[in-house]
Order: structure tokens, then C-alpha cells, then sequence
């Protein structure tokens, strides 16, 4: 991502619309057509409709990438694998995530951005179709893997696109439009695709989730306008960005909490099935008031985080460290499984908002930069809570993933704790 990019600029730093100006003028050997793209942006009316395709964007994906957690036990039964290989199928979409987040805004950097968010979509077609065929765990995994090309393309260019699609003065409204896609994913996805599967088999949850692709291959289609590439992103802003110390803490800071309830989340299920004994109607039950819990904790993340993103990050992460310890010492209860499920769903509402802001303010010159190296890092994140969730579950029993995530969830809280950003 070019350092002349005025678009990129944080607006709080750049004093808002009327400084935008000023701020292209001190920027090093700034170029005419990003100036006077950069203008023409501020003046024009936001394009919320073509901000509602990257939700309906985000909504497919995250759906398509959290349905195995409410399906796990079903599709090991059908494809005769274990809970913890029927889990590396999160894995697999994670690991691809983490490669293509940073690499894909640089291989696609000649193309109309239009063009390629389309294209990642019809990926996330073809992966849904792919797994409604699967009779094979190779091919469930062929179908994740391209899932995990799509998600962390789209993921790593929604917050540059969202610059370019609305004034600078509106840019984190855009963003909270966006992850509200995040919010009814999480409300929506675990405790559908579990009563779906006890329904009509864990292939209808996929079934549907195809046609919320092609919904969404529509709308972008129809919305999103022409976006000439206008950065030049090479492996030296990568790197420069990673010599900050800021934007190294955040990543680390990543990696530990969100393996951390991903270990815990993934396995979930396996839990109230084998520990609680709780029949599929009460964890359909359970998993809805999850998502709603996220919901919920999107917003009140969203409202800590504009006071102090480390308050929501370590807020959110001690909530889910006593929630873990309940679900070890109590997790035969229905009761204590049931609030601390819901109440862990809220807790990872502060994650999503607050580790953006974070990296957005630790980076506000290479927000593209900083935001793929964000998804990578979340990508790797779930990669590892899966492979290390799984070798606890399938060694030690359904509470290795509670065990797991309040390990790694601690040590992530008290690293932001001495050395995450302060309020101004």
C-alpha cells in the first residue's frame, strides 16, 4: 500500500473532511490521480448500497466459515473421521486465510477492485458447492480451501474499499455497517446450521448457504462501482509495517487471545454433547443465544473501543478466562453451560472492533498494509486453536478446548494489559 494514499489516512489524524487537503500536500511525492480521487471521494455522496453488498460479503463468509463448529459432530459420523480431523476443516480454511489476507491485495493490484471482490465471491460459491458434494474428507477440505482464499481476500480489502466508497467523516460507520455482517453470522450460522443438520442433514446447512452467496454475488454485482486500482502494495510496506513495535504487540496480542476462544469455540459442541448431555434442540438453543450474546457485544465492543480499545480487549478476554475456568470445574450444569456459552458470545464481541482499531490507529498510513497482516494474524489464530483444541479433545476428552482457551486467552489479556495502546 503506497504511503502517499490520502484515502488511508485515519480521519481522527487527518482532522476530517475539511484537512484532507492539507494532508495530501505533506504527504511524500503525492500523485495527481490518487489527490484528486481522493476529492472527488469526499465530495460525492456515500455509496451505501454498494457498503451493504461487503456486509452480505462478510455475512456469507463468516457464516460459511463457522458453520463446522455446530456441524462437527455430524459430518465426522458421515465422512467416519474423528471430532478432531472433522475440525482441521477449520483449520484448513484458517491457514489459507492467513496466506492469501496479505497476499492477494498484491497479486490482484493491476485489477479493478470491482472485479476481484466479485471474484472472490464466485470462490465462495464454488466452495459451498463443493461441500454439499463432499463424500470425502479430502474434498471437504478442497472445498475450505477455497473458502479460505476467498475469506482472506475480501477480508484484507473491505476496510480499503469502504475509504474509497464513503467520506472520510463517515468511514467508521461504514465499518460498523460491515461488521454487523459479523454480528448476524454469529446469531445466525451456529444455531441454524446445528438445527438444519438434525433436520435435514449437515449438507442443507452448505445448501444454504450457497444460495446467500449467489444473493450476494448479486448485489455486488449490481452495486459495487468501478474502483481502478489506485495502490501499489509490495512485501517492503510488509515488512516496514512489521518494525513497528505497536503493530508487532497487536499481532501477538491476536494470535494468543483469538486461538484462545477458537479452541474453545470449534469444540463447543463436543462439550454439551459429551460433558453437559444436553439433546440437539437445547444446543440449537444454546448456540442462538451465543450469536445473540455476539451480537450484543459488537455493539458494547464497539463502544469501549472508541473510549480505549485495550479496555475492550481486556474486558472482553477476562470475561471469557472466568467463563472457560466455570466450564472446567461446572460443565456438567445445563445452567452454567448455558450462561457461560451465551455470555461467551458477548465476551468475543469486544475482539473484532477492538484489535481493528488498534491496528488502524497503530498504522493509519497503511491501513490496506496493516489490515491484511490483521487477517493473517486472525487466520493463523484459528489455525492453531483448531489444531491445538482438537490434540486436547481428542486426547483428554471435550474440555481440552476450554482448557486451551484459558491458557492462551490469559497470557493475550496480560499482554495488552502492560503493553497494549493507551487512551489520548
Amino acid at each position: 500500500m503506497s504511503s502517499t494514499c490520502t484515502d488511508c489516512l485515519d480521519p481522527r489524524q487527518a482532522g476530517g473532511p475539511s484537512a484532507a487537503p492539507a494532508s495530501s500536500s505533506t504527504a511524500p511525492l503525492p500523485s495527481a490521480p490518487a489527490t484528486a480521487e481522493s476529492a472527488t471521494a469526499l465530495a460525492d455522496a456515500p455509496r451505501w448500497a454498494a457498503i451493504a453488498s461487503l456486509t452480505l460479503g462478510v455475512f456469507g463468509l463468516v457464516t460459511a466459515e463457522f458453520l463446522p463448529a455446530s456441524l462437527l459432530t455430524a459430518m465426522a459420523a458421515d465422512l467416519n473421521i474423528s471430532a478432531g480431523a472433522a475440525g482441521q476443516t477449520v483449520t484448513a480454511t484458517a491457514l489459507v486465510g492467513a496466506v492469501a489476507a496479505p497476499s492477494i491485495p498484491l497479486l490482484t493490484r493491476r485489477f479493478d477492485r470491482r472485479q476481484v471482490m466479485v471474484a472472490l465471491t464466485v470462490l465462495l460459491v464454488l466452495s459451498n458447492v463443493l461441500a454439499v458434494m463432499a463424500e470425502s474428507l479430502a474434498v471437504l477440505l478442497a472445498a475450505r480451501v477455497i473458502l479460505g482464499v476467498a475469506l482472506g481476500g475480501f477480508w484484507s480489502m473491505a476496510a480499503a474499499l469502504a475509504m474509497r466508497l464513503v467520506p472520510d467523516r463517515l468511514f467508521a460507520r461504514a465499518m460498523s455497517v460491515i461488521l454487523t455482517g459479523v454480528s448476524v453470522a454469529t446469531v445466525c450460522a451456529a444455531p441454524i446450521g446445528a438445527w438444519m443438520g438434525e433436520v435435514w442433514g449437515w449438507r442443507s446447512a452448505f445448501v444454504a448457504a450457497g444460495v446467500l452467496s449467489l444473493v450476494t454475488l448479486t448485489a455486488q454485482w449490481l452495486t459495487l462501482p468501478r474502483l481502478p486500482p489506485k495502490d501499489n502494495p509490495d512485501l517492503r510496506v510488509l515488512g516496514e509495517l512489521l518494525t513497528r513495535p505497536g503493530v508487532r504487540v497487536a499481532l501477538l496480542a491476536v494470535l494468543l487471545v483469538i486461538s484462545g476462544h477458537f479452541a474453545g469455540f470449534t469444540y463447543i459442541r463436543p462439550l454439551m454433547e459429551n460433558v453437559t448431555h444436553l439433546p440437539v434442540s437445547a444446543i440449537s438453543a444454546i448456540l442462538l443465544g451465543y450469536g445473540i450474546g455476539g451480537f450484543f457485544g459488537n455493539l458494547a465492543g464497539g463502544f469501549l473501543a472508541e473510549r480505549s480499545e485495550r479496555r475492550a480487549i481486556l474486558a472482553g478476554g477476562s470475561l471469557i478466562v472466568v467463563l472457560a475456568a466455570s466450564l472446567l470445574m461446572a460443565g456438567s450444569s445445563a445452567w452454567v453451560t448455558a450462561i457461560a456459552v451465551v455470555l461467551w458470545g458477548f465476551a468475543f464481541g469486544a475482539f473484532p472492533v477492538g484489535f481493528q482499531t488498534w491496528i488502524v490507529r497503530a498504522a493509519p498510513d497503511h491501513a490496506e498494509g496493516a489490515g491484511g497482516l490483521l487477517v493473517a494474524a486472525f487466520q493463523i489464530a484459528i489455525a492453531s486453536g483448531a489444531i491445538g483444541g482438537g490434540m486436547l479433545v481428542d486426547h483428554i476428552g471435550a474440555l481440552g478446548g476450554p482448557t486451551f482457551a484459558a491458557a492462551a486467552i490469559t497470557l493475550g489479556t496480560l499482554l495488552t494489559f502492560r503493553h497494549g495502546p493507551r487512551a489520548a
